[in-house]
């Protein structure tokens, strides 16, 4: 499956990954940790351990401030 990979603010990648890929799977090529980023699809959040359903999702830094 191709999947298109945008980073808010940073660059749209291009994977090809497993039918049974994880939203997580998107992450760990692109060096992203599951904990450190909301995944949207259709600007709705997903949970990073379901199944890869979409052909594009938009990954979010989430901003750790103090």
């Amino acid at each position: 499956m191709n999947v298109t990979v945008e980073v808010a603010g940073e660059d749209t990648h291009e994977l090809t990954v497993a039918d049974d890929a994880t939203y997580a799977d998107l992450l760990a090529p692109l060096e992203l940790s599951p904990h450190a980023v909301s995944v949207l699809v259709d600007d709705k959040t997903v949970p990073t351990n379901q199944p890869v359903e979409a052909d594009h999702v938009r990954v979010v830094r989430l901003i750790k401030g103090g």
